[in-house]
């Protein structure tokens, strides 16, 4: 008898804990909290999309960054969850040279890329041997060069998805095209004739888009162009959580804020 009473008790105690630690599961999942990593220019719009998330129970902490070399690999390090700063071309370059899987959940907006200069009023008044400086990420230095082929002064190689500086075939001002990390290209300004710069980068450096010197055109050949909110890979699609942040992301609400803040300078993508 005192040992069916033992096992009794001992029966007891262990689904006690067990309860004790379902509840504690189920109520760290439903306070879990979903990290986002995005641009510090993007601060504005996502502050409101938290707000209005939290009255549905999920929990978003935004993660700011300043530059685009980081925010994926936060992703891969599992120090993020989404991230929300690059289109899907620049996430397919992420994707060929790191063998990731870094997939697209949900669009944001088209920005497009934008010349400016402190010292010419377009790019036609480009001179022999004229400074421009361009982002140098494999996705976004190849927009930059395009645009300045699209306006006549230089020629790329056929067939290239990405070009390079190595793949001009003709450059015929003999333009000095630098190079540099897209977030300093709007700093780079002072120091050459034209800065072809991110959308982004531009708003975080409070550059009006109404003073740009050109702007890429948006057209059917914009898909690749379009920025999304990002997750580690392609079961995070059927993600709940996730699709709910998206889905706060695609409204009127954001597409009101987006005129606010980004000036004119984008326009949705989800539509």
């Amino acid at each position: 008898m005192k040992l069916w009473k033992k096992v009794v008790a001992a029966v007891a105690v262990a689904l006690s804990v067990f309860a004790l630690a379902a509840c504690g599961n189920s109520s760290t999942a439903k306070s879990s909290t979903v990290k986002v990593g995005i641009m510090s220019n993007d601060k504005e719009i996502w502050q409101d999309i938290q707000k209005r998330l939290k009255k549905q129970d999920v929990n978003i902490k935004l993660v700011e960054f300043t530059d685009y070399n980081t925010p994926n690999k936060a992703l891969d390090d599992g120090d993020i969850q989404l991230n929300s700063f690059q289109t899907v071309q620049f996430m397919d370059a992420w994707n060929k040279k790191h063998k990731d899987t870094i997939t697209a959940v949900g669009n944001t907006y088209l920005g497009p890329m934008r010349a400016y200069s402190n010292k010419i009023k377009s790019l036609k008044d480009l001179k022999q041997d004229g400074k421009v400086s361009v982002p140098n990420d494999a996705a976004n230095e190849g927009r930059a060069l395009q645009l300045l082929e699209a306006n006549g002064l230089i020629k790329l190689k056929s067939g290239v998805t990405n070009p390079t500086i190595r793949d001009i075939s003709e450059n015929k001002l003999n333009l000095k095209i630098s190079e540099l990390d897209a977030a300093q290209t709007a700093r780079s300004m002072n120091d050459v004739d034209a800065a072809i710069v991110n959308n982004d980068i531009a708003a975080a450096a409070k550059l009006d888009p109404k003073d740009a010197i050109n702007v890429e055109k948006i057209g059917k050949n914009s898909q690749p162009f379009i920025n999304v909110i990002a997750a580690a890979s392609k079961k995070d699609k059927q993600n709940k959580t996730y699709k709910k942040i998206v889905k706060a992301y695609q409204t009127k609400q954001t597409e009101k804020l987006m005129k606010k803040y980004y000036k004119g300078s984008t326009v949705p993508a989800w539509k």
